[in-house]
């Protein structure tokens, strides 16, 4: 987690959860840590955690059952992850002056 990233820390814990899912790291299927585990992993409040993971069981990424923990009911959109990743890359580059233009003109430049 990002201390300096201007974002909620609930934020940033479902972008990464939705990432795994995205890349292949949890499958459709799979059962996540307890949220106390990954909230001792990451150094933050089990409540952050629990806040994230009901983000996405409401965007119909994750699952709750009861005595079975939190697993992942589908791939989540790879366009939203993109936009996402995007929405913090803006984030990022306006903490260092720069504006939406100037990322495109980045981007070009790389690409």
């Amino acid at each position: 987690m990002d201390l300096n990233d201007p974002r909620p820390l609930h934020d940033q814990v479902a972008e990464a959860i939705r990432r795994a899912v995205a890349e292949g790291s949890y499958a459709p299927g799979d059962r996540l840590p307890p949220a106390r585990d990954l909230a001792e992993a990451l150094g933050i409040n089990a409540n952050t955690v629990l806040r994230a993971l009901r983000d996405l069981r409401d965007e119909g990424v994750l699952e709750f059952r009861r005595g079975r923990g939190v697993s992942v009911l589908s791939r989540p959109d790879p366009r939203s992850v993109l936009e996402e990743r995007l929405r913090s890359l803006l984030a990022e580059a306006g903490q260092y002056g720069y504006g939406h233009d100037d990322v495109i003109d980045l981007i070009r430049e790389i690409s």
